[in-house]
């Protein structure tokens, strides 16, 4: 633990449950203060906060479609109320179908699209103002390395995240200036519910695929966040960190 982000305010996007709730404890244990972001399992949120409380900081659960603008507005507003101008964002919320060419609809197309990129931008776009005016802001969008190899079974969702290593270059050279810095994490196989679905022959073969052999875990990849958000990494900006196992390799 250290003090690290004491008297910051953080705001997470699908923060309920795995790589979400694993960021909002690990900011808690460093000192900040936590909203957390759900769209419907109020029982899970809560259960995060609980979790967050446990490690020293301040939860405030707060529900909302981060799809749609007036639920952001609404987000946003409550958490400035309560806990302060947000500091720390960490865009996590998303939605994944694992479906051929053939079954990616209009409908899922448009969904996914909302879920995983438009989100980040209204979400960003209600805090950035703020982060500006006071010269100061982190954000880490949360990407995939679906991003960044082909995806046969899952084109939306590959589309959404490609987007959001997008919105990150280019936000943070807009804004590098300002003591504002944006950076993204692309995770590999993850253990978390976003994978329920996912044909447990399909999850051996991304195993097998994997020179770690392994799935990684949601503190894993919290580890990284608070490494982004954090004065550990000022002079990076723009950046998408790959954590996989080995099954993407950069550059």
């Amino acid at each position: 633990m250290s003090a690290e982000f004491k008297g910051r305010t953080a705001l997470v996007t699908g923060g309920s449950r795995g790589i979400g709730r694993a960021v909002c404890v690990a900011l808690a244990q460093d000192g900040a203060n936590v909203a957390i972001n759900y769209r419907s399992n109020e029982a899970a949120a809560n259960e995060t906060a609980r979790l967050v409380e446990e490690a020293g900081g301040q939860a405030l659960v707060v529900q909302a479609d981060v799809s749609q603008p007036n639920e952001v507005d609404e987000l946003v507003a409550d958490v400035e109320r309560i806990l302060g101008p947000v500091d720390l964002l960490v865009n996590n919320a998303g939605v994944f179908d694992y479906v051929s060419h053939a079954e990616t609809t209009l409908e899922i197309w448009q969904r996914t699209l909302d879920n995983n990129l438009t989100s980040a931008y209204l979400v960003t776009w209600a805090v950035k103002d703020s982060m500006l005016e006071r010269d100061f802001g982190r954000i880490v969008n949360m990407s995939s390395i679906s991003a960044l190899r082909p995806r046969p079974n899952s084109i939306a969702y590959a589309a959404s995240k490609a987007g959001l290593i997008g919105l990150t270059k280019s936000l943070a050279e807009a804004v590098a200036d300002k003591n504002l810095r944006v950076n993204g994490i692309a995770p590999g196989l993850i253990e978390t519910d976003i994978i329920a679905d996912v044909d447990q022959a399909a999850l051996d073969t991304i195993i097998q695929a994997t020179p770690m052999k392994r799935i990684g875990t949601p503190e894993e990849i919290a580890e990284l966040a608070t490494f982004l958000l954090s004065e550990r990494s000022r002079f990076m900006t723009g950046q998408t960190l790959v954590a996989s196992g080995g099954r993407v390799m950069l550059p």
